[in-house]
């Protein structure tokens, strides 16, 4: 079953950061740890509005990532 695109998400971040191929892959915007990484090397996601390419930048609460048509929205875990 193909997944719907477009969708806005807030992602409560537990730790100080998550690398960013692991928020897509947690997330369900990527299939895989592979396909996330694939996505990120071919310039298909953004972080904030701009290209990300790597793979392992470190997100943190406040940021905005866009890839495949979905948002996600980083925020700190309410305590």
């Amino acid at each position: 079953m193909a997944k719907t695109k477009g969708l806005k998400m807030i992602f409560e971040l537990e730790e100080d950061f998550i690398e960013l191929f692991k928020l897509l892959k947690v997330t369900g915007v990527a299939e895989s740890g592979a396909h996330a990484k694939m996505l990120i090397e071919e310039g298909q996601v953004k972080r904030n509005g701009e290209v990300e390419t790597r793979k392992r930048a470190k997100i943190v609460a406040g940021e905005q990532i866009e890839a495949c048509g979905d948002i996600i929205t980083v925020e700190a875990i309410s305590m």
